[in-house]
């Protein structure tokens, strides 16, 4: 069966709710009500919901988030919901989920919100939380930042294996926050970075862990966003006409890196090679000449680089030349800014993506349109490349 997107929001990135004396409350009291305007539907017509989120119980000591959404949507209440946490990947595994309960035929109607609330501590006790996604008590322990650190292993792998440039990565931020300047709810989209800060410039562009630069790492971020998906038979009543789900791939590794990195295979990263080739099989896509649009999970520079690779739009190795030779731009790469320019709110980046490509799409993305979208993927990626997931979405 066929899931449908009928629409959906997202909140702005830039704000910093602790500031404002909000929380994850207003994060949900604003993003559903705005998600069900843009589908065309009530609350009254959600049969059931799922929500995506890392690590509220660290940031904010708020558990029980489905029956936080219907304390800030009262309309909600009696609507069956389930949380789901799969580190970054969490809105992804939230959405798969939602079109599992549509696929079987239990719900028609299905509303899906990623919420993360991450700026109400200082940056180093809201890395500590960040790092619980990693493998506890096993890597990163002498980090001061775990998850610069690990990417910083993945990108020390990947130079081994292949040879790493790292005026590649400066090119790959550099693309990221251009594009997110032209977002007007992305975090970046007012940042301005002088000469020299995508080098090797260690005041400009300071030395974060291991290889990793300040502009190679994505920023704590608030943020929610939030889709309505639909049963065939719902949305023929709606008129039709709506982006649908073609496809998806899901798998998960070992949760340490060391572990993932011990294969020898084509790919660094086999599982999310096995992703990518699934959702492409299921969406009856070639593969990723047939896209036009890719949200690409980028909250390091080289992870970025590595999924580019993952994808099939350079061949293992090449992928710093990819970058250098234009091709973000060629394939549709991030085109809101991906998760360093628009923002990294964790458990709602899924979600972002499926949003911001069903609206690429159906031509409705704005200032971020690509021109002629019809099929667009998403990657997104939880922990150290542990969960991988991919969709397909076709106008």
């Amino acid at each position: 069966m066929t899931v449908f997107v009928l629409g959906g929001a997202q909140t702005d990135f830039a704000r910093n709710y602790a500031k404002e004396g909000r929380g994850i409350l207003e994060l949900f009291a604003e993003v559903v009500p705005a998600a069900l305007a843009d589908a065309g539907v009530s609350a009254e017509d959600v049969e059931v919901a799922h929500v995506g989120n890392l690590a509220a119980e660290l940031f904010t000591g708020q558990a029980q988030l489905g029956g936080l959404l219907v304390a800030a949507v009262p309309e909600l209440d009696g609507v069956p919901s389930t949380r789901h946490e799969a580190a970054c990947a969490s809105g992804s595994t939230a959405v798969l989920a939602a079109c599992a309960d549509i696929e079987a035929g239990r719900y028609d109607l299905a509303l899906v919100v990623g919420v993360e609330l991450m700026r109400n501590v200082d940056g180093q006790r809201a890395a500590e939380h960040l790092g619980s996604a990693a493998w506890a008590g096993h890597e990163a322990v002498a980090a001061k930042f775990p998850w610069p650190a690990l990417f910083a292993d993945v990108a020390s792998a990947y130079d081994e294996r292949y040879g790493l440039d790292p005026e590649h990565l400066g090119q790959f931020a550099s693309h990221a926050f251009d594009r997110a300047a032209r977002n007007p709810l992305a975090q970046a989209r007012d940042w301005r970075f002088p000469a020299g800060a995508f080098g090797p410039d260690d005041e400009l562009n300071p030395l974060i862990e291991g290889r990793l630069r300040k502009q190679d790492c994505g920023r704590i971020t608030d943020g929610a966003a939030a889709v309505l998906l639909a049963s065939p038979a719902f949305a023929q009543r709606l008129g039709g006409g709506f982006p649908r789900i073609a496809g998806f791939g899901h798998r998960t590794s070992h949760i340490g890196l060391a572990e993932k990195l011990a294969s020898d295979g084509e790919y660094l990263f086999p599982h999310l090679r096995g992703a990518v080739v699934d959702a492409y099989e299921r969406a009856g896509v070639a593969g990723p000449d047939a896209l036009d649009v890719v949200e690409l999970h980028d909250c390091f520079t080289i992870t970025g680089l590595v999924a580019l690779e993952h994808l099939g739009a350079a061949p293992p190795g090449d992928g710093g030349e990819f970058i250098a030779d234009g091709g973000l731009d060629t394939a549709g790469i991030n085109p809101g800014g991906g998760l360093l320019g628009l923002g990294h709110p964790v458990g709602a980046t899924g979600v972002r993506m499926l949003h911001d490509v069903a609206r690429q799409v159906t031509g409705t993305a704005g200032e971020t349109q690509v021109e002629g979208a019809r099929t667009a993927l998403t990657l997104n990626v939880g922990g150290s490349f542990t969960t991988v997931v991919t969709m397909v979405v076709t106008a």
